[in-house]
């Protein structure tokens, strides 16, 4: 057995988790979601809603099972940095109101850092991806 099998299974998960949860959060509330997303000024708020709710919850799934994982790790890094961009712009906030934005941004670096290693190394033996190159 592969000593990588199960801790990389274990960084998808985890690194996915946040993806499935925010993406049925969104689905559960989509006019929430495209309300904070047309705060932004963002154009067509209820269709970007339900594609980010989307994005989230197929690309999350892909990761954990590890289908497509270096793609599905690419979609969500460039996902989550455009977001963090636009919805934790820290800088251009007041001083005192910086520091959970700033916390975000830099949790969604770490993040993307994670996927951008799932997309360089891929998803690890135990995946789908894995069971198809040793065959």
């Amino acid at each position: 057995m592969n000593p990588q099998g199960f801790p990389v299974l274990i960084a998808r998960f985890l690194l996915a988790l946040m993806f499935v949860l925010a993406g049925i959060s969104k689905f559960a509330g989509l006019e929430g979601t495209a309300g904070y997303i047309a705060s932004k000024g963002l154009p067509l708020p209820q269709l970007l809603a339900f594609a980010t709710a989307l994005i989230e919850v197929v690309g999350g799934v892909m990761l954990i099972v590890g289908w497509q994982a270096r793609w599905a790790a690419l979609a969500l890094a460039a996902f989550t940095a455009l977001a963090s961009v636009i919805f934790h712009n820290y800088w251009s906030l007041p001083a005192d109101k910086q520091m959970i934005d700033q916390l975000m941004f830099m949790k969604n670096l770490s993040v993307v850092g994670g996927l951008l290693m799932v997309f360089g190394f891929g998803a690890g033996p135990l995946s789908l991806d894995g069971r198809r190159a040793a065959t």
